[in-house]
Order: C-alpha cells, then sequence, then structure tokens
C-alpha cells in the first residue's frame, strides 16, 4: 500500500499481467473506460469504503477468451501482475476441489 502523496497521477499508471514469465497484458489507468475518482464517488454511495479497501474495475486487453486459438489459465500457472507505483503480486492457480 502506498499513501495518497506517492502517486502523482492515479489515471496514468502502467498495469500488466505475466502468466508463466510471459507478458499477456499491457494497459494503463489512462485508457479506464471511468476513472478512479469517478469509482470512488460511485460506490460511495452504495457503502462505506474503508482504508485498505480494493475496488476491482476490469482489466487491459489482452484476455484469453479474445485470442485465437483461445487461451486459458491452468492449474500450476503463474500469474505475476502489478500497477506501477504500487506494487506487484503473485499467484499460482490451483484446481478447484471438486
Amino acid at each position: 500500500m502506498v499513501t495518497r502523496d506517492e502517486i502523482e497521477d492515479v489515471q496514468n499508471l502502467d498495469m500488466w499481467l505475466d502468466v508463466n514469465g510471459e507478458r499477456m497484458q499491457t494497459g494503463n489507468t489512462q485508457t479506464m473506460i471511468f476513472g478512479c475518482a469517478y469509482w470512488v464517488s460511485y460506490l460511495s454511495n452504495f457503502m462505506t469504503l474503508m482504508p485498505g479497501d480494493i475496488i476491482t474495475t476490469g482489466t487491459p486487453p489482452g484476455v484469453g477468451l479474445g485470442m485465437n486459438p483461445q487461451k486459458w489459465l491452468q492449474p500450476g500457472d503463474v500469474m505475476s501482475l502489478g500497477i506501477q507505483g504500487l506494487g506487484q503480486q503473485q499467484q499460482t492457480v490451483v484446481s478447484f476441489p471438486g
């Protein structure tokens, strides 16, 4: 987490997603249909936002559904994603127990 003064412009941050070390998605918050301030304002009409809350807004171009052939995540795949200045995270895909 970062404080507000650490990010100059939330509407100009690069975003990325790698799967197994291969870059699958790149984007920038400039291309969002609705900006960050809009989402905070809109959601505040329905709920109280608290420090640490996360608002998910969608995804940059490059999703598996739009590929030819389509590409889907498989158990064991490692996803690394991040947003410039905010940090990055990594997850490993696991099968749904069933």
